[in-house]
């Protein structure tokens, strides 16, 4: 990867990240128009481009603490119950934290599962995946308002309301769905607001990207480390910085539009660029622009 193929694949993530269109959907399709196919690289530049998709993610999410620092860096400074253990007393100290671990254990199993299996590294490979699944989420997008828009400003987070959208978070494993997307319909099916499960969203990606993150460096230092040349380091501060800084413009946008407009525009969007995808496919046609 060069300087410009990483600041093109950074400011897609950065603009992709919070928005319901699947960010490392995104980042695939680019990494193909930009010629940087899986299948025609080495192990090495393979392994590199794979863990350079998850890392500069995190980059992106990292944006969520610094718009949202007072929120994020939330303590209960309330007295516990009388009578509480000191256990109890640190989870009603620390309760949002409490949330993310609970809301992100799914995640680290079934991601866990599916690194150890090949099954990810064999998704991120594939782009008719990632056309189909941005196709049907799509459609899904097109009805999930009037589905699930019933959440009121009033419904409080708990552990069982965390899980479950925890468990909808590990839908996205699947290149081409969205994290975002999953764990935003996941909070309003737990009669969360669009606006209080985007942000719940925000923050759940923090500890689930951190996670990733840090299994990809380990991977990563475990296998050849011929990767790790000046070279590629650059590349990865690079694209991390720039995710960064695009993501926090984005992010209060996305916010926004999605509490006054919902999901509709983004499966519409969804539908087109995965329909022209799949018709390339299917007609033998090379996304890569160049050779």
């Amino acid at each position: 990867m060069d300087w410009i193929e990483t600041i093109i694949i950074a400011v897609v993530e950065g603009l992709t990240e919070f928005l319901p269109v699947s960010s490392t959907g995104h980042m695939i399709i680019t990494q193909h128009l930009l010629g940087l196919d899986p299948a025609s690289l080495n192990e090495s530049d393979k392994a590199f481009v794979h863990a350079f998709t998850f890392i500069i993610q995190f980059g992106a999410i990292l944006s969520v603490v610094c718009l949202y620092w007072k929120r994020f860096f939330c303590f209960d400074h309330t007295p516990a119950p009388e009578g509480s253990s000191t256990l109890q007393q640190l989870k009603h100290k620390y309760y949002f934290y409490w949330l993310l671990i609970v809301g992100v254990l799914p995640a680290v199993v079934i991601g866990l599962a599916a690194k150890k299996s090949g099954l990810l590294d064999w998704l991120l490979d594939s782009v008719a995946v990632v056309a189909i699944m941005l196709v049907v989420g799509g459609v899904f997008m097109l009805f999930c308002d009037k589905l699930f828009n019933k959440g009121t400003d009033d419904s409080q987070l708990n552990e069982k309301r965390a899980f479950n959208i925890g468990l909808y978070q590990c839908i996205s494993v699947i290149p081409g769905v969205s994290r975002s997307m999953a764990t935003i319909v996941g909070g309003m099916t737990q009669g969360l607001t669009r606006q209080r499960a985007a942000e719940f969203s925000f923050f759940l990606a923090v500890p689930t990207m951190a996670g990733a993150t840090l299994l990809d460096l380990l991977d990563l230092l475990k296998e050849d480390a011929a990767w790790a040349t000046p070279h590629n380091i650059a590349m990865l501060i690079l694209g991390c910085v720039v995710a960064f800084v695009v993501a926090l413009l984005a992010m209060k946008w996305f916010v926004a539009f999605l509490t006054k407009y919902g999901f509709k525009a983004f499966g519409i969007y969804r539908i087109i660029v995965g329909g022209i995808i799949i018709l390339l496919l299917l007609t033998g046609h090379s996304l890569a622009m160049v050779d």
